[in-house]
């Protein structure tokens, strides 16, 4: 997401012009948050796994829309220029997100390896408790989160003219609760012909491969 010589989450490109109307607004908000929400990343692996499984769908899916809504409203109203403007949180942001996405990588990884992993949602693992903690630490200890919400959601909002800040914001908020729902209970109603080890194998090695390149790039690209 950021180059090595020029990080555009810190200096955007060009937008189009800012909308002069609520409705306009929610729209640019809508497009802007599905641009950004709709991609390959750790939260959205969670969230396809869990789907599924078929287990906890519903508390995931909420967990994850409501922490990008409350992201998304505070990027908008002002930290998202806060914390562009720390090195040192960016820092933060970058060892320990990638430190974090690394070691859930590798977990995924032993399970694609493991022959008995094959679909560990028919034997019912994955407490309600442990699958919320997961999905809480997949979301507010990933950088990648706070630069697509807070930052660079947060910095095209706050561009927007007074009074057209809130709309934007609901905008990029209505495609997050859109996206996690489709994708979480997508994925459950397809689960059933893909209840095989073979297939669950592949659905970790997949995660396992997103989450090193997503951790490896935290390490070699620098936030700011």
């Amino acid at each position: 997401m950021t180059a090595a010589h020029h990080n555009p989450l810190l200096h955007p490109p060009a937008q189009t012009p800012p909308m002069s109307s609520p409705s306009a607004a929610l729209l640019q908000g809508w497009l802007t948050g599905a641009g950004l929400i709709v991609a390959i990343g750790a939260q959205n692996a969670l969230v396809l796994r869990q789907g599924l499984m078929r287990q906890h769908v519903a508390p995931v899916v909420l967990v994850c829309a409501l922490s990008d809504m409350l992201l998304i409203w505070l990027g908008v109203f002002g930290l998202g220029r806060l914390i562009a403007a720390s090195p040192l949180l960016m820092e933060v942001f970058r060892w320990g997100g990638a430190a974090f996405l690394l070691a859930y990588g590798l977990k995924a990884a032993l399970r694609a390896m493991s022959p008995q992993a094959g679909l560990q949602a028919q034997a019912g693992s994955g407490s309600l408790t442990a699958v919320l903690g997961s999905t809480l630490a997949m979301t507010y200890l990933n950088p990648h989160v706070y630069l697509d919400t807070v930052v660079l959601l947060g910095t095209v909002g706050a561009q927007q003219p007074a009074g057209m800040q809130l709309p934007f914001a609901a905008g990029a908020s209505v495609a997050s609760w859109m996206w996690f729902s489709l994708l979480g209970f997508g994925a459950a109603a397809v689960a059933v012909p893909l209840r095989r080890p073979a297939v669950w194998r592949s659905i970790d090695a997949l995660i396992a491969l997103v989450m090193a390149i997503l951790g490896l790039q935290l390490i070699l690209r620098p936030l700011a």
